[in-house]
């Protein structure tokens, strides 16, 4: 059967017409901002004091998109005697967001937390060369990484927090029968006869 002419205009009209009577549900941007996932892969934040230029990644990232500059400086010894330490300063942290696919990978190889995700989205540039942003650009996004979710109270224990724990719990376990011992030594003490000269 040969459709009727004008169907799809009909039908066009009617879903305008039902959905001119429904409340709108249109976020008016930039007034009032988007409230986004904790989760949200907006920019990558550095925590440069965390930071020891191990490059690693520089050397996962695979865009290549992280630039790393560092000089080695001389640490004096600690203590008298000490031989002297040589280590990494950061001078220069960026990463090229024109080349970044936000996979994530810098941020799971770093081991001394100094990458975090942040939700910021609002850095569009003119150029494409300005999207390469420096270090004081990321560590001003580090203020906006939202916080760590709470943990599960069901949840156990880190493996880390128990053998503290049992090891505190040993080490006061030895105070309390080193002091029981004293307290013993010296009640026996005071209860001890008096010696030949004591006698009367």
């Amino acid at each position: 059967m040969a459709p009727i002419p004008g169907s799809g205009l009909a039908k066009g009209l009617a879903v305008t017409l039902r959905t001119m009577t429904k409340k709108t549900v249109t976020e008016q941007y930039p007034e009032h901002q988007p409230e986004l996932p904790p989760r949200t892969r907006g920019v990558i934040g550095l925590f440069e004091e965390n930071c020891t230029v191990c490059m690693l990644c520089a050397r996962e990232c695979p865009d290549w998109c992280i630039y790393i500059d560092s000089h080695k400086e001389t640490v004096p010894p600690a203590v008298e005697g000490g031989r002297e330490r040589s280590r990494n300063v950061l001078d220069r942290f960026a990463i090229d967001f024109s080349l970044c696919m936000y996979c994530g990978i810098c941020i799971e190889v770093c081991p001394f937390d100094a990458l975090f995700w942040s939700p910021e989205f609002e850095y569009a540039e003119t150029d494409i060369h300005e999207l390469t942003h420096e270090r004081d650009k990321l560590r001003d996004w580090m203020w906006t990484v939202p916080a760590p979710p709470a943990l599960d109270p069901a949840a156990e224990d880190p493996k880390e927090i128990v053998t503290a724990r049992k090891t505190a719990e040993k080490l006061a376990a030895a105070q309390e029968t080193e002091a029981a011992q004293a307290a013993q030594e010296a009640e026996a003490a005071q209860e001890a006869p008096f010696g030949p000269e004591g006698d009367a």
